[in-house]
């Protein structure tokens, strides 16, 4: 994994994903991670390449990644990047997305 974000980055999108986007974690991990099972899930982390997650689905931790439209090379894209994926995963889901993100 490369990452272009410094350790401070990483934490900040992890704390704002997790303390103000948790809905739409579960949603993108439901939608387009492979757990459609899935009752829970915590931004882990994030790098060029991908996003990830920890996925509650059966009582279990599960890991997932899930990857960027185009490898990030600044922190300012990580937004765009999250708001597509929640779109794709509420389209996946049959879920109608919210507005502005």
């Amino acid at each position: 994994m490369s990452t272009p974000f410094t350790p401070e980055a990483v934490e900040a999108i992890k704390r704002h994903m997790n303390d103000d986007h948790a809905d739409d974690a579960l949603l993108i991990c439901r939608g387009l991670g492979g757990q459609p099972e899935a009752t829970g899930a915590t931004t882990t982390g994030v790098d060029a390449e991908a996003i990830e997650f920890t996925a509650v689905v059966g009582g279990l931790e599960i890991p997932v990644r899930v990857p960027w439209s185009t490898a990030l090379t600044e922190r300012a894209q990580v937004r765009t990047e999250v708001v597509r994926l929640y779109r794709d995963a509420c389209a996946a889901l049959g879920v109608p997305a919210r507005g502005e993100h």
